[in-house]
């Protein structure tokens, strides 16, 4: 049988709670149970402000069911590298294509629904800090992604804790972890 349909307004009433830093996430489709087919499907809540960029080999749907984010991107493709912030207003769809790093940025009070599609066997995704200054990559780690709620956060964790990591190699500045309150206008 198949489940319910999920109503956002009741699920979050019931379960904003979940929505906890530093991800912000609840997974409320997960790729290992048999009715999802392997995609993977997020509430996202507000705030937000890490500075991480993350890199997934499928491409991401983001559907902003309240208020406005700014996804953070860099293309890749050109040099040096292109960095593009995106505004996703409310009601609005936004398809990130695969193997775009990316930073969402969301704020207070908002919530998004994320949709990733089912990672190839043993695929890489990866997380880079880049330098403000010089927009060099700080530092980067692969890892193959099982649960990215858990994952994501120990990169995180690992990345603040260590100074060293965060220092740029290029011209020494050294990366926050955060965005300070009001230095990302939400869009």
């Amino acid at each position: 049988m198949l489940p319910p349909a999920l109503n956002i307004p009741k699920w979050l009433e019931e379960n904003s709670h979940l929505l906890q830093p530093p991800v912000n996430n609840y997974c409320v489709y997960h790729p290992s149970s048999p009715a999802t087919a392997g995609y993977t499907v997020m509430i996202v809540g507000g705030p937000n402000a890490r500075t991480d960029f993350h890199i997934n080999t499928t491409p991401e749907f983001f559907y902003q069911y309240r208020g406005s984010m700014l996804l953070k991107t860099v293309d890749t493709s050109t040099t040096p590298p292109t960095f593009q912030d995106i505004p996703i207003h409310e009601g609005s769809i936004f398809l990130l294509p695969a193997n775009t790093p990316h930073c969402p940025v969301r704020f207070k009070d908002t919530v998004g629904v994320v949709m990733e599609q089912p990672r190839a066997e043993g695929a890489m995704d990866s997380m880079r800090w880049y330098c403000r200054n010089c927009k060099e990559i700080v530092w980067a780690k692969q890892f193959v992604c099982t649960d990215l709620g858990t994952q994501v956060k120990d990169v995180v964790e690992e990345f603040a804790a260590d100074e060293e990591k965060r220092k740029c190699k290029r011209c020494g500045e050294t990366a926050a972890t955060r965005y300070q309150d009001g230095e990302i206008i939400q869009p």
